[in-house]
């Protein structure tokens, strides 16, 4: 059996980054609350513990708030309709092909109708998420790591582990369970997935409209800031849904164990992170006793135009990738989930055939270059961060800083990864794909 490699700088390195995945988002929050979202610097030790005390303790309504939106997301995963379709074959397991139900589309309806009810009939305003954001956060961020100890042990006790390196915190960190699933309501349910998709981009969601709502009720407006944030935002969650008969074919899915760094930043370092922008223009306009501060409209006019063409490569060169990958495993399905991207599906494509079996796609944006979906998700990280350029702040680049980091570092896993699976091939697919992000410079 091969030996599993250690990624990340083996322990120490996941010890490093368990430690600055706690600290980022309750940094992050603890800047919005008293620096408006500029550099945090408290005065002294007891300082912080007493700022962070009156931010970020938890509440037993975060509690229910938090826990009770998983749940609900459990549910919907275990009773609404939705299409079936077959995972790529798993090598640990007898090359075992796992059913998953793709039903996050109407998950993501059926949360909107239900949360517009309770924020319109008052039962629960949306509010009280931006109200008690810190609390939330701190739910987040201890239900993430107890879940994270739960599934490590109760896969280790009932032998469902896969390529451990025999590390405790390495395995912990990267995780021991590949394909955790749990019957709800007499129906399986892939907690992976189920976090990936829903659990991670919902919350987000119902994250970023109390922002705008509290915009709202302090100036009955919205500014082209938080108009822009939320479009942006909108899209990224919309397409996930949309498309999630895509997922169990991805990395994610396919290779990477349920460990703490998918359940942390799936549950709690996602949708709290990535919120930051919404929040950060919410309370500089609250701090300027105005929505907006010398906003350039041909600057937003710029931006939208860079997002929604960012967007569109994204979402079809991702559309294209993965549904040229099920088409070659046989389980490909259309679907007509709003919006249908043109060139979302490349007719007789070209591709490289490989010794091992698999083929390599050669063609519509892969001809180009590798990763032509990596280079517009870094644009649309961009295109966020830049939506709160009149405050002239740097927390808001954390974000794309952070996003790049991460991609790059996938990337070169990724290219590891292929080569040693790939062999010659791989060498000819670089000859015949020479550019990585961006043809003709990288």
């Amino acid at each position: 059996m091969r030996r599993e490699e250690k990624e990340f700088g083996g322990t120490p390195g996941a010890i490093g980054l368990i430690i600055f995945s706690h600290f980022v988002p309750f940094y992050l929050a603890l800047s919005l609350q008293y620096s408006s979202g500029g550099l945090y610097y408290p005065s002294s030790f007891d300082t912080l513990i007493q700022n962070f005390k009156e931010t970020c303790s938890p509440t037993w309504s975060a509690f229910f708030l938090y826990t009770g939106f998983c749940l609900l997301q459990l549910i919907f995963a275990a009773i609404l309709p939705g299409p079936e379709v077959k995972g790529l074959p798993v090598p640990t397991e007898n090359n075992r092909q796992y059913t998953y139900k793709c039903n996050a589309l109407a998950s993501w309806y059926a949360t909107l109708l239900l949360v517009a009810i309770f924020h319109l009939t008052g039962i629960i305003r949306l509010t009280i998420l931006a109200d008690q954001f810190g609390s939330v956060l701190c739910v987040a961020v201890i239900c993430s790591d107890i879940i994270s100890l739960i599934i490590h042990f109760y896969a280790i006790q009932t032998k469902q582990t896969c390529r451990m390196t025999h590390s405790p915190i390495y395995d912990f960190f990267m995780g021991v369970w590949l394909n955790p699933r749990i019957k709800i309501l007499g129906q399986d349910v892939d907690l992976k997935m189920l976090a990936e998709v829903r659990l991670s981009w919902l919350l987000l969601f119902l994250l970023i409209i109390p922002a705008a709502l509290k915009q709202y009720e302090a100036f009955h407006t919205i500014s082209w800031p938080m108009i822009f944030i939320l479009t942006a935002q909108l899209l990224y969650i919309n397409a996930c849904m949309k498309g999630d008969e895509c997922i169990p074919t991805t990395w994610d899915i396919f290779y990477e164990k349920w460990g703490w760094m998918l359940i942390y930043w799936n549950l709690a370092g996602v949708p709290f992170v990535y919120a930051f922008h919404a929040y950060y223009i919410l309370v500089n306009s609250l701090r300027t006793h105005k929505p907006v501060e010398d906003t350039s409209t041909i600057f937003i006019i710029i931006l939208f135009i860079v997002l929604f063409l960012a967007y569109y490569i994204w979402d079809s060169s991702l559309s294209q990738k993965i549904r040229f990958r099920m088409q070659e495993q046989g389980t490909y399905i259309s679907r007509n989930a709003f919006p249908q991207v043109p060139w979302n599906v490349i007719k007789n494509p070209k591709y490289l055939k490989t010794e091992c079996g698999s083929s390599l796609l050669v063609d519509g944006y892969f001809k180009y270059c590798r990763k032509p979906q990596y280079t517009a998700d870094i644009c649309m990280a961009m295109c966020w961060a830049l939506s709160c350029y009149q405050w002239a702040g740097i927390l808001p680049y954390f974000y794309p800083s952070f996003f790049i980091g991460m991609i790059v570092h996938r990337y070169t896993r990724d290219m590891a990864r292929c080569a040693a699976k790939y062999g010659e091939d791989w060498k000819i697919y670089c000859t015949k794909v020479p550019y990585a992000f961006f043809p003709g410079l990288i």
